[in-house]
């Protein structure tokens, strides 16, 4: 990969060159791919801050230790009802909050 020393100008355009035009199906699917990702490294990080096991969290999930890290390496993106079991099982909640403007 080619740098600027840092310098970057406009990242609009560095993303564009590389996943497409924002709005475009590459560049949907890129940021679906990188909050994937994003998202598993959150869940790693909080399963390791509790000391659980990838093994013991699939258990506590009815999972499997091969999914865990598939969501943990953002190779994919669990249901709604794993997330949520995942997220009980680390001793944490999800909060929607409306925001105020």
């Amino acid at each position: 990969m080619q740098t600027n020393n840092h310098k970057i100008v406009d990242y609009d355009a560095i993303l564009d060159a590389k996943f497409g035009a924002e709005g475009t199906p590459e560049r949907a699917r890129a940021e679906e791919d990188a909050y994937a990702f994003y998202s598993g490294q959150i869940l790693q990080e909080a399963r390791k801050e509790a000391k659980v096991t990838q093994a013991e969290l699939a258990a506590r999930t009815q999972t499997t230790k091969s999914y865990i890290s598939k969501i943990e390496n953002g190779v994919l993106t669990p249901s709604v009802g794993v997330f949520y079991r995942i997220i009980a099982a680390l001793g944490m909640r999800v909060e929607v909050v409306k925001p105020i403007y």
